[in-house]
């Protein structure tokens, strides 16, 4: 397995955590959504919240763009980077992509 592989089963990992995990208020439930053409892969909140409202929400967003795991959102409190980070992607394979270009982290060295 080369090594895009083996990040894109850790994506897949992330997401099946996640939507395990029960919600405490209200009737909602994790989707994932992985589109293996394209390489999107998102986890979604859908359902309805604890005063009865539809819900329909991107928590995870990553998108595998020219060898690079582009974090287009990140609803999660730890940090989806982070856990691709803990599960062994390297720093500078991962985007922050819901951040301007300016303020992204810049990996050791690179130029500013």
């Amino acid at each position: 397995m080369d090594r895009l592989d083996e990040f894109r089963t850790i994506i897949r990992t992330i997401l099946i955590d996640y939507a395990r995990d029960p919600f405490a208020v209200g009737e909602l439930q994790c989707e994932q959504v992985i589109d293996r053409d394209a390489d999107r892969y998102l986890l979604l909140v859908v359902g309805r919240d604890h005063e009865g409202r539809h819900v329909d929400f991107p928590l995870i967003h990553i998108d595998v763009i020219d060898g690079k795991l582009w974090v287009q959102n990140d609803g999660t409190e730890y940090g989806v980077a982070q856990e691709l980070i803990d599960a062994g992607v390297p720093e500078d394979r991962i985007v922050l992509g819901f951040l301007p270009p300016d303020m992204r982290p810049q990996p050791e060295g690179a130029a500013a």
